[in-house]
């Protein structure tokens, strides 16, 4: 079946040229295209594309709040473009606590090294996003009451929870399914650091499950978001303010302490080095040969050279292998290994292939990630 794709852009080379590079993919069809987030509006409500591709300065009305609509009239898959600026990246956040669930640059030079790749990057992020469309137009079920980790009743600041429409209700089980009235039980570990690994819907993975962590966490947390270089201080500052514990970007030479999350820097690789209790934060520089900078195999590997068993890791939803590799060492190690499930991943690629390797001891849905913690580290 072809999918059907709304281009949105009030540039008409963007809309051509964008268009041009979805109709090269025969699983994919532009099916028009809107000026403003207006016409968006409009248009989805009369097309019912099966992903939208969308501008975020626009005229009329901008993207962030034609997501806001659409999502609440239409959910459907939305991709963004943004620009790789501060402000850019501000934006881009935004319009995934409206509901989009992935974004790419608007210059197709900066996340590929040449047009071809370019052009099968952003055909691979529309297929991979299109699989949500059926998923997300489910009604939502009724609330289950759950044993679950005290949420969060304050922020440090005056920002808005990302949330996700495509993680709000069921789809196809996964093959190791944690129900919602299971009961977790500690396996009697001890760890002495967690460390995440994330890509597509990331952020908004991110958020909910160190949203629901305390003040008093009683170890470090190493984050890896594939993620521009531009945008990692204001994804960590947004963090920030909406957790408890303290979320900073991390810069060489931080020492490793409790209660703080530390998010790998865009364009960067982000290593851990020293002893357990004494170790710090090295950043060193992404280098050319590698696929995603920051990468969670590199993190995920030194994690287990300085740590070996203590490590509570976790990979969540994101396209392609990245942590595989890293988990598989951190295994060998003795560490603890997690992956989200499929129904709750926007992109169930690297979780995957953790669960595919046989290296995840459980697969977990997102809502219920931050309960399989505080069982794990008694803090319940």
């Amino acid at each position: 079946m072809v999918l059907k794709v709304l281009v949105v852009d009030d540039s008409s080379f963007f809309r051509r040229r964008v268009s041009e590079i979805i109709n090269g993919d025969p699983r994919l069809q532009v099916i028009d295209c809107a000026v403003n987030g207006k016409d968006a509006v409009e248009k989805a409500a009369k097309l019912k594309p099966d992903v939208i591709t969308m501008d975020i300065e626009m005229p009329v009305m901008d993207g962030i709040t034609a997501v806001r609509e659409i999502m609440q009239s239409n959910p459907t898959p939305i991709l963004m473009f943004s620009s790789l600026t501060h402000d850019g990246a501000q934006a881009t956040l935004d319009a995934l606590d409206a509901g989009a669930l992935d974004f790419l640059p608007k210059k197709f030079e900066d996340i590929a090294r040449n047009r071809d790749e370019a052009v099968a990057l952003l055909q691979q992020r529309v297929n991979e996003i299109a699989r949500k469309r059926a998923f997300m137009r489910r009604p939502a079920p009724a609330a289950r009451p759950t044993t679950t980790a005290p949420t969060p009743t304050a922020s440090r600041a005056p920002v808005r929870p990302m949330t996700s429409r495509a993680s709000s209700a069921p789809a196809a089980p996964a093959a190791r399914p944690v129900s919602s009235s299971a009961r977790f039980k500690a396996s009697g570990k001890r760890y002495q650091l967690v460390a995440i690994g994330t890509s597509t819907g990331g952020p908004v993975a991110l958020q909910k499950v160190l949203s629901g962590l305390p003040a008093n966490f009683p170890m470090p947390i190493v984050l890896i978001q594939h993620m521009p270089s531009t945008f990692t201080a204001a994804f960590a500052q947004r963090l920030n303010g909406l957790c408890k514990i303290t979320v900073k970007e991390a810069q060489d030479g931080d020492p490793l302490q409790p209660g703080t999350a530390y998010l790998a820097p865009g364009g960067m690789q982000m290593m851990i080095d020293g002893r357990p209790g004494a170790a710090r934060v090295k950043i060193i520089d992404g280098g050319d040969r590698m696929n995603y900078k920051p990468c969670v195999d590199v993190t995920f590997g030194s994690a287990a050279k300085v740590y070996n068993d203590k490590v509570l890791s976790m990979v969540l939803t994101g396209m392609g292998a990245d942590g595989r590799d890293g988990a598989r060492l951190l295994k060998q190690q003795g560490s603890t290994v997690w992956a989200q499930d499929e129904e709750s991943c926007v992109v169930y690629g690297m979780p995957q292939a953790v669960a595919k390797a046989g290296i995840s001891t459980e697969d977990l849905p997102l809502d219920r990630i931050t309960e399989r913690i505080f069982v794990e580290l008694n803090l319940v």
